[in-house]
């Protein structure tokens, strides 16, 4: 499958988590960071879009410890939570 496809397949996951705040944590990451992810980041992402929306948000913001399997680079940008969309 094409970069362009996958991306989009993953925007669509990422914005339709079932929760809003799952959608602007998990798809405000998305749109912030995906146009400069590697294929591997890409797939890393995949990935994380089969973990449970709990799990994901709990690591993002602290409240739960983040396995091994998700540490590392993509993680601890997710953790900055800068890319949330805020209402003012």
């Amino acid at each position: 499958m094409n970069r362009d496809i996958r991306l989009k397949r993953l925007r669509f996951r990422a914005w339709h988590r079932g929760t809003k705040e799952a959608d602007l944590m998990v798809g405000g990451f998305f749109d912030t960071c995906a146009d400069s992810w590697s294929d591997a980041e890409i797939a890393w992402f995949e990935a994380l879009m089969d973990e449970e929306d709990v799990d994901i948000m709990g690591w993002a913001i602290g409240t739960i410890p983040i396995p091994d399997r998700w540490r590392g680079p993509m993680m601890e940008r997710m953790c900055v939570l800068d890319y949330i969309p805020v209402a003012k």
